[in-house]
């Protein structure tokens, strides 16, 4: 099951889906988002390069970021930290862990 059919059995009906990491800079940037969903390994701009943008363009810096990553990038994990990610989850993942960590990032940034 994608991450797009998972977000939208959990609710989410307005998803938006980018091939790389500078197409989703350039959704993010022309399109209001509450959440972004990123992989770490991503062709062209990585996760990490994704959230950089993100955290130093002054009108998107406040919306929050989820990492998905392998356990063979868990290393990782502290420079996404440093750089300002709201939180990660490690794949596999259950529907279940998806679930909770978008409802408490979103709760939190509320």
């Amino acid at each position: 099951m994608s991450v797009r059919s998972i977000l939208k059995h959990l609710g989410f009906n307005r998803v938006l889906e980018a091939p790389d990491g500078h197409t989703a800079l350039s959704m993010i940037r022309s399109t209001p988002v509450g959440l972004v969903i990123t992989d770490l390994d991503m062709p062209g701009m990585d996760g990490i390069d994704l959230l950089r943008a993100v955290r130093s363009d002054a009108d998107l810096q406040e919306i929050p970021v989820l990492f998905m990553t392998g356990e063979a990038e868990k290393t990782r994990v502290l420079e996404a930290v440093q750089a300002g990610v709201s939180d990660y989850v490690l794949k596999p993942f259950s529907v279940a862990v998806l679930d909770q960590k978008i409802r408490t990032i979103l709760a939190r940034d509320a």
